[in-house]
Protein backbone atom coordinates (compact mmCIF):
# COMPACT_ATOMS: atom_id res chain seq x y z
CA UNK A 1 0.00 0.00 0.00
CA UNK A 2 1.20 2.90 -0.95
CA UNK A 3 1.87 6.31 1.44
CA UNK A 4 -1.12 8.38 -0.16
CA UNK A 5 -3.73 4.77 0.14
CA UNK A 6 -2.27 4.92 3.56
CA UNK A 7 -3.28 8.79 4.49
CA UNK A 8 -6.59 8.41 2.62
CA UNK A 9 -7.51 5.15 4.52
CA UNK A 10 -6.71 6.95 8.03
CA UNK A 11 -8.37 10.05 6.94
CA UNK A 12 -11.22 7.29 6.26
CA UNK A 13 -11.20 6.18 9.39
CA UNK A 14 -10.83 9.16 11.41
CA UNK A 15 -14.28 10.75 9.71
CA UNK A 16 -16.03 7.16 10.35
CA UNK A 17 -14.80 7.80 14.22
CA UNK A 18 -15.19 11.38 14.92
CA UNK A 19 -18.64 12.15 12.88
CA UNK A 20 -20.50 9.43 15.23
CA UNK A 21 -19.33 10.90 18.26
CA UNK A 22 -19.89 14.76 17.33
CA UNK A 23 -23.61 13.49 16.85
CA UNK A 24 -23.47 11.70 19.73
CA UNK A 25 -22.41 14.74 21.76
CA UNK A 26 -24.56 17.15 20.20
CA UNK A 27 -27.51 15.00 20.66
CA UNK A 28 -26.64 14.62 24.08
CA UNK A 29 -26.11 18.69 24.72
CA UNK A 30 -29.69 19.11 23.04
CA UNK A 31 -31.19 16.78 25.44
CA UNK A 32 -29.39 18.51 28.67
CA UNK A 33 -30.68 21.98 27.01
CA UNK A 34 -34.00 20.87 26.79
CA UNK A 35 -33.59 19.01 30.80
CA UNK A 36 -32.56 22.51 32.35
CA UNK A 37 -34.59 24.77 30.39
CA UNK A 38 -36.35 26.65 33.15
CA UNK A 39 -39.99 27.93 33.39
CA UNK A 40 -42.37 29.26 36.06
CA UNK A 41 -43.50 26.37 39.12
CA UNK A 42 -46.90 25.30 38.33
CA UNK A 43 -48.43 26.41 41.41
CA UNK A 44 -52.08 26.78 41.57
CA UNK A 45 -52.48 29.00 44.04
CA UNK A 46 -55.94 29.50 45.86
CA UNK A 47 -57.95 33.01 46.21
CA UNK A 48 -57.36 34.59 49.21
CA UNK A 49 -59.48 33.48 52.20
CA UNK A 50 -60.22 35.46 55.58
CA UNK A 51 -57.94 38.88 54.94
CA UNK A 52 -59.41 40.57 58.26
CA UNK A 53 -57.09 42.66 60.41
CA UNK A 54 -54.13 40.21 61.85
CA UNK A 55 -54.49 40.43 65.40
CA UNK A 56 -51.86 40.07 68.03
CA UNK A 57 -48.94 39.85 65.32
CA UNK A 58 -46.27 41.88 67.44
CA UNK A 59 -44.18 38.93 66.57
CA UNK A 60 -40.23 39.33 66.66
CA UNK A 61 -37.77 38.52 63.66
CA UNK A 62 -40.76 38.98 61.34
CA UNK A 63 -40.67 39.12 57.77
CA UNK A 64 -42.39 42.46 55.68
CA UNK A 65 -45.66 40.18 53.40
CA UNK A 66 -44.70 40.89 50.33
CA UNK A 67 -46.07 38.61 46.88
CA UNK A 68 -43.68 36.22 46.15
CA UNK A 69 -41.28 36.63 42.69
CA UNK A 70 -41.98 33.70 39.99
CA UNK A 71 -39.61 30.56 40.92
CA UNK A 72 -38.30 28.91 38.26
CA UNK A 73 -37.99 25.22 38.30
CA UNK A 74 -36.60 22.84 35.34
CA UNK A 75 -39.67 21.84 32.76
CA UNK A 76 -41.78 18.78 33.77
CA UNK A 77 -41.46 19.09 37.80
CA UNK A 78 -45.17 18.64 39.62
CA UNK A 79 -45.93 17.89 42.65
CA UNK A 80 -45.03 14.33 43.43
CA UNK A 81 -46.99 14.81 46.84
CA UNK A 82 -49.85 14.55 46.25
CA UNK A 83 -52.12 11.60 47.09
CA UNK A 84 -48.98 10.54 49.15
CA UNK A 85 -49.22 9.23 52.97
CA UNK A 86 -48.82 11.53 55.99
CA UNK A 87 -47.41 10.26 59.17
CA UNK A 88 -47.68 12.39 62.32
CA UNK A 89 -45.81 13.12 65.91
CA UNK A 90 -49.42 13.27 67.33
CA UNK A 91 -50.64 9.93 67.54
CA UNK A 92 -54.09 11.02 68.29
CA UNK A 93 -54.80 12.85 64.93
CA UNK A 94 -56.95 10.10 62.75
CA UNK A 95 -55.38 9.12 59.19
CA UNK A 96 -58.52 10.58 57.67
CA UNK A 97 -57.52 14.02 58.79
CA UNK A 98 -53.79 13.50 57.56
CA UNK A 99 -55.03 12.53 54.56
CA UNK A 100 -56.13 16.19 53.85
CA UNK A 101 -52.74 17.64 53.46
CA UNK A 102 -52.03 15.82 50.47
CA UNK A 103 -55.34 15.90 48.70
CA UNK A 104 -54.65 18.61 46.19
CA UNK A 105 -56.96 20.57 48.13
CA UNK A 106 -55.51 23.99 49.00
CA UNK A 107 -58.53 26.05 49.27
CA UNK A 108 -58.52 28.66 51.82
CA UNK A 109 -61.45 28.26 53.91
CA UNK A 110 -61.98 27.67 57.63
CA UNK A 111 -63.14 23.78 57.33
CA UNK A 112 -60.21 22.78 54.80
CA UNK A 113 -57.58 22.55 57.26
CA UNK A 114 -56.16 19.75 60.21
CA UNK A 115 -55.78 20.07 63.46
CA UNK A 116 -52.29 18.63 65.64
CA UNK A 117 -51.83 18.89 69.21
CA UNK A 118 -50.47 21.51 71.08
CA UNK A 119 -46.44 22.07 71.48
CA UNK A 120 -43.93 21.21 69.34
CA UNK A 121 -45.55 18.72 66.79
CA UNK A 122 -44.20 17.01 63.11
CA UNK A 123 -45.38 15.73 59.77
CA UNK A 124 -43.93 13.15 57.91
CA UNK A 125 -44.76 12.84 54.22
CA UNK A 126 -43.05 9.69 52.14
CA UNK A 127 -43.36 9.88 48.53
CA UNK A 128 -42.65 6.33 47.65
CA UNK A 129 -39.44 6.89 45.81
CA UNK A 130 -36.34 8.83 45.72
CA UNK A 131 -37.24 12.55 43.68
CA UNK A 132 -35.68 15.35 43.01
CA UNK A 133 -36.75 17.74 45.09
CA UNK A 134 -36.75 21.52 43.99
CA UNK A 135 -39.42 23.17 46.35
CA UNK A 136 -41.74 22.08 49.22
CA UNK A 137 -44.52 24.84 49.52
CA UNK A 138 -47.15 24.54 52.84
CA UNK A 139 -50.03 26.42 53.74
CA UNK A 140 -51.19 26.84 57.51
CA UNK A 141 -54.05 28.82 57.81
CA UNK A 142 -56.45 30.45 56.05
CA UNK A 143 -56.53 33.41 58.10
CA UNK A 144 -53.53 35.73 58.80
CA UNK A 145 -51.20 34.04 62.00
CA UNK A 146 -47.97 33.59 62.23
CA UNK A 147 -46.58 29.76 63.04
CA UNK A 148 -43.64 29.32 64.89
CA UNK A 149 -40.80 27.10 64.73
CA UNK A 150 -41.47 26.44 61.27
CA UNK A 151 -38.96 23.98 59.85
CA UNK A 152 -38.63 22.00 56.51
CA UNK A 153 -36.40 19.24 56.27
CA UNK A 154 -35.82 16.75 53.85
CA UNK A 155 -34.21 12.96 54.12
CA UNK A 156 -33.16 9.70 51.96
CA UNK A 157 -35.93 7.56 54.82
CA UNK A 158 -39.29 7.82 56.72
CA UNK A 159 -37.59 7.71 60.21
CA UNK A 160 -35.13 10.73 59.20
CA UNK A 161 -31.83 9.11 60.46
CA UNK A 162 -30.52 9.39 56.95
CA UNK A 163 -29.11 11.95 54.85
CA UNK A 164 -31.49 14.61 56.83
CA UNK A 165 -31.09 18.23 55.02
CA UNK A 166 -33.13 21.26 56.28
CA UNK A 167 -33.95 23.74 53.77
CA UNK A 168 -35.92 26.09 55.76
CA UNK A 169 -36.20 27.11 59.58
CA UNK A 170 -36.91 29.69 61.61
CA UNK A 171 -36.74 28.37 64.90
CA UNK A 172 -34.30 30.31 66.65
CA UNK A 173 -34.26 28.32 69.73
CA UNK A 174 -33.75 24.86 68.59
CA UNK A 175 -37.65 24.05 70.14
CA UNK A 176 -37.96 21.38 67.33
CA UNK A 177 -34.28 20.09 68.17
CA UNK A 178 -33.46 20.29 64.36
CA UNK A 179 -30.94 23.08 65.09
CA UNK A 180 -31.19 26.81 65.21
CA UNK A 181 -32.30 28.17 62.41
CA UNK A 182 -31.72 31.35 59.88
CA UNK A 183 -35.42 32.08 58.69
CA UNK A 184 -37.72 34.93 59.55
CA UNK A 185 -41.34 34.59 60.79
CA UNK A 186 -44.21 35.52 58.60
CA UNK A 187 -47.98 35.40 58.08
CA UNK A 188 -49.64 33.22 56.80
CA UNK A 189 -51.63 34.13 53.26
CA UNK A 190 -52.51 32.17 49.94
CA UNK A 191 -49.18 31.95 48.79
CA UNK A 192 -48.30 29.51 51.20
CA UNK A 193 -44.55 29.26 52.30
CA UNK A 194 -41.87 28.08 49.89
CA UNK A 195 -38.82 26.15 50.76
CA UNK A 196 -36.28 25.63 47.97
CA UNK A 197 -35.05 22.75 47.43
CA UNK A 198 -32.41 23.50 45.37
CA UNK A 199 -33.39 19.92 43.24
CA UNK A 200 -31.91 17.75 46.25
CA UNK A 201 -32.82 14.13 46.76
CA UNK A 202 -34.72 12.82 48.88
CA UNK A 203 -37.80 10.34 49.69
CA UNK A 204 -38.88 12.03 52.37
CA UNK A 205 -40.48 15.38 54.04
CA UNK A 206 -40.88 16.42 57.46
CA UNK A 207 -42.62 19.81 58.49
CA UNK A 208 -42.50 20.83 62.45
CA UNK A 209 -44.46 24.14 63.84
CA UNK A 210 -45.04 24.75 67.84
CA UNK A 211 -48.25 26.74 68.06
CA UNK A 212 -49.21 30.17 66.87
CA UNK A 213 -49.63 33.38 67.90
CA UNK A 214 -53.46 32.33 68.44
CA UNK A 215 -53.17 29.52 70.46
CA UNK A 216 -50.38 26.61 70.93
CA UNK A 217 -51.92 24.51 68.11
CA UNK A 218 -50.48 23.36 64.90
CA UNK A 219 -52.79 23.13 61.68
CA UNK A 220 -52.16 22.18 57.89
CA UNK A 221 -54.40 23.41 54.68
CA UNK A 222 -51.67 21.42 52.21
CA UNK A 223 -47.97 20.88 51.55
CA UNK A 224 -46.96 20.56 47.92
CA UNK A 225 -43.60 18.88 47.13
CA UNK A 226 -42.57 19.99 43.83
CA UNK A 227 -40.01 18.01 42.13
CA UNK A 228 -39.56 14.99 39.49
CA UNK A 229 -38.51 11.16 39.90
CA UNK A 230 -34.11 10.88 40.33
CA UNK A 231 -32.63 9.22 37.44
Amino acid sequence: MTTDEIDKSKSSFTRRLIIPCLISCLAAAGLLAQEQKLVPIPLDLPQPGYEGTPQNLKVANLEKYAKRAPFLVPAGIVNVAKGKKVTSSDKTAPAEDLAMITDGDNTQVDWNFMELSRGVQSITIDLGTVNEVYAVVVWHFYAPRVYFCTVVQIADDAGFTKNVRTIFSNDLENKTGTGIGKGMNYVESYQGKLADGKGSLARCVRLYSNGNNVDALNHYIEVEVYGRPAK
